[in-house]
């Protein structure tokens, strides 16, 4: 006959029969773990965005860029993350959104560098 493995103490408690998490209502220290991992994510998520603006805007700017989002905007934001988190289907919609925007703007940042260097001739043109 096979034998039994013994049984190892719960690592989440003190061995006195307490347990070493906050309440001994487990609904409420899952909880407390999702408010504070949220909490945890959400300031993450701010240092992160805010960094990765430095590099491109003043300390400033990019500060109130990530800290002055909006109510529409956040709204915007979390859907287009459920919607690519709950199927292959939504993640190729925002990605290839996200695809589109990208194209958009570039094409924006080369037409204002072809109507500055227009303006620039222009100019050079008028003054000779």
């Amino acid at each position: 006959m096979a034998r039994r493995k013994a049984r190892r103490a719960r690592e989440d408690t003190d061995g006195t029969g307490g347990s070493r998490l906050p309440s001994p209502d487990p609904v409420t220290n899952l909880v407390i773990a999702d408010i504070v991992l949220r909490g945890a994510g959400s300031l993450l998520r701010q240092r992160l965005e805010k960094g990765l603006l430095t590099g491109q805007l003043e300390g400033d700017k990019a500060r109130r860029l990530v800290e002055g989002r909006g109510m529409v905007s956040a709204l915007a934001l979390w859907g287009a993350s459920r919607l690519a988190t709950r199927s292959p289907v939504g993640l190729a919609l925002v990605a290839g959104g996200l695809a589109a925007k990208v194209l958009y703007d570039r094409g924006k940042k080369i037409e204002a560098t072809r109507r500055a260097r227009r303006a620039a001739r222009k100019a050079e043109a008028q003054e000779s």
